[in-house]
């Protein structure tokens, strides 16, 4: 599986470690950065990690930022992702068998190594249970498409 991984400098530690957490796990992995801990802005990793994995460029995304809230807020933003932000194993496992979650977004100063790999195999290790969570899921996407139209990029305008 390809893996995107994003962080702000908040979480630029705990993305490292990630990054070779699941390039051990087997994954290919892409790191949109940022790439060390000088200040910098949550929503330009979260908003790159969350377009590789809106055009198909890469299978899921983790991101990284201080509590995982804004860079999870920065993913949700891009069409076609599902970014759960997460602090427990048992939410990470639901965010994928129920919500279908095609990005998981982290705290780094919330939860330390140990916690963060063990959220990731139980993000990684589920699948999506469908039934009643797929017509759930359609909602969610149909809720998308209402709220959020095209946007014209060559124009800025949306329509």
């Amino acid at each position: 599986m390809r893996i995107v991984l994003g962080s702000d400098h908040a979480g630029f530690e705990l993305k490292e470690h990630l990054v070779e957490y699941v390039r051990s796990l087997g994954h290919e992995v892409l790191d949109v950065g940022t790439h060390s801990p000088q200040r910098t802005d949550y929503p330009i990793y979260g908003a790159a990690a969350a377009r590789k994995v809106a055009s198909g460029d890469a299978d899921l995304a983790i991101l990284v930022c201080g509590t995982g809230i804004g860079i999870g807020i920065a993913a949700n933003k891009v069409r076609g992702v599902r970014c759960a932000i997460v602090s427990d194993v048992y939410s990470a496992s639901m965010a994928r068998s129920h919500n279908e979650a095609n990005a998981l977004a982290l705290g780094g100063r919330v939860i330390g190594t140990g916690l963060a790999e063990a959220i990731v195999d139980a993000w990684l290790g589920a699948t999506f249970a469908g039934g009643r969570h797929a017509r759930r899921v359609a909602q969610l996407n149909e809720l998308e498409a209402q709220e959020a139209p095209e946007h014209d990029v060559a124009s800025g305008a949306r329509g």
